[in-house]
C-alpha cells in the first residue's frame, strides 16, 4: 500500500463513448499521486481499444479485461490490483471536477477518518448540466445509510489503510452493490463527512437501469428485507422516503 496514492476503479461495458471524457477528467487532476484501472467488462464496442492508447502514454492507467461479469465483480477486480492508501470509484462516464483528489485527500486527513464523499451536479448525455446539483449531508451515520444511500459513488473517498481494503458483493448482481459498499464503509468509523463542494458530474443517462425508478422498487425493498435485514413494515417506509427523495432529486 502506497501513502498518499489514490486508486480510481473504473468499471467499463460499453463505454466508448464517454470513457475518454471520463480519462481526461482525471488527467486533469491537480493531485498527481493517482493510478487508474479501468476494468473492460466484455465490452463488444471499441473501449478498450480507446484504454489503451491512453494506458500507452500515461503509465498511471491500467486496462484490465475480463469476461462480462458485472460492475461488482470489474470492480473488485480493480479492487484486487489497486495499491493505493486510497480507493475511490469513477464509473466510465462521469465526470471529476480538476480539484476532486486535492480537495477530497485534505478533506479525508482533516476529517481523520475511513470515508467522505461530496456534493456532485448531474449532467446529460451531451455533458450539459441538468437538474439542482446533489448537496452532500454535513455527516452521515450507518442509521441514515439504512434509509437510503447518501453518498454519490463517483464522489465516495475511503482510507484503506485503516481497515485494509473492502469489496463489493457480487450476490447483489450490481443491482445496489455499491449502496451495500459505501453503508459497510461508513460502519466502519460509524459515520462518514461530506463535503459540500460540487466537485464531481454524474451523468444522468436514459437507458441507466437506476435511471427507472419504477423498476428498482421491488429490488430497493428486497435489498432493505435481505440485506439490511429491516422488518416488512420499515422496509415499506424507508421505500416510500427513497422514492420521494428521488422525486425530489429528479424534477
Amino acid at each position: 500500500m502506497q501513502p498518499g496514492l489514490v486508486s480510481i476503479i473504473t468499471p467499463c461495458y460499453n463505454g466508448a463513448r464517454y470513457i475518454k471524457e471520463t480519462i481526461d477528467s482525471v488527467l486533469a487532476q491537480t493531485y498527481p499521486d493517482w493510478e487508474m484501472y479501468i476494468i473492460d467488462d466484455g465490452s463488444k464496442d471499441d473501449s478498450a481499444a480507446i484504454v489503451e492508447e491512453y494506458e500507452k502514454k500515461d503509465n498511471r492507467i491500467h486496462l484490465l479485461r475480463q469476461k462480462n461479469a458485472g460492475s461488482a465483480a470489474a470492480r473488485n477486480n480493480g479492487i484486487r490490483h489497486a495499491e493505493g492508501q486510497y480507493i475511490a470509484l469513477l464509473d466510465a462516464d462521469d465526470l471529476w471536477k480538476p480539484e476532486f483528489l486535492k480537495t477530497q485527500t485534505a478533506f479525508i486527513k482533516e476529517h481523520d477518518t475511513a470515508c467522505v464523499f461530496c456534493s456532485y451536479n448531474r449532467i446529460d448525455e451531451n455533458s450539459k448540466e441538468i437538474l439542482r446539483p446533489t448537496i452532500a449531508k454535513g455527516v452521515i451515520t450507518a442509521k441514515h445509510m439504512k434509509v437510503m444511500n447518501y453518498i454519490g459513488c463517483l464522489t465516495g473517498l475511503y482510507d484503506a489503510s485503516k481497515h485494509g481494503k473492502m469489496f463489493l458483493d457480487e450476490s447483489l448482481k450490481s443491482i445496489r452493490d455499491d449502496y451495500a459498499f459505501w453503508y459497510e464503509l461508513v460502519k466502519l468509523d460509524g459515520k462518514a463527512y461530506g463535503n459540500p463542494q460540487i466537485l464531481a458530474s454524474y451523468r444522468v443517462l436514459k437507458t441507466s437501469v437506476t435511471g427507472n425508478k419504477q423498476k428498482l422498487i421491488k429490488k430497493q425493498y428486497r435489498f432493505y428485507r435481505t440485506y439490511l435485514k429491516e422488518n416488512p413494515i420499515v422496509s415499506g417506509i424507508n421505500v416510500i422516503r427513497w422514492g420521494i427523495a428521488g422525486v425530489r432529486k429528479f424534477w
